[in-house]
């Protein structure tokens, strides 16, 4: 599924996303993420070893919610599923992406990342 116009809009600039992946009892797990896009998916970053990758690779599955920064009263919510994971060089590459839409600079390199591509199968702005 392509990424609406205005899910695209809200995800390139810089709203604090919640992350929602399974733990292995079946529980849910949240965590606020920085989150962006690569093409049609949706990209987040984290340790490769962290709760979420570990969720993630054990099930792909996610759920994500968000507010954009211009209207925080209008709810941005997705489901989707990691499809591919960008590490080395490639994935150093959209984490500053990233990171410099946060923070304004390249991301430390005192901890290892990798990135999360999402493939979007259901997006929704506002109520429904």
């Amino acid at each position: 599924m392509m990424l609406t116009p205005e899910v695209r809009r809200i995800l390139d600039g810089t709203p604090i996303a919640h992350l929602a992946t399974v733990l292995p009892d079946g529980a849910p797990h949240s965590v606020p993420v920085w989150i962006g896009t690569d093409g049609d998916h949706i990209v987040v970053l984290t340790g490769p070893n962290s709760r979420k990758a570990r969720n993630l690779r054990r099930d792909p599955r996610v759920a994500l919610s968000l507010a954009p920064a211009d209207n925080p009263f209008v709810p941005v919510i997705i489901r989707g599923k990691v499809v591919e994971w960008v590490d080395g060089d490639a994935g150093w590459e959209i984490v500053d992406r990233i990171a410099t839409k946060y923070i304004g600079g390249p991301y430390t390199r005192d901890q290892d990342r990798v990135v999360a591509l999402i493939e979007p199968e259901r997006q929704s702005v506002g109520m429904s």
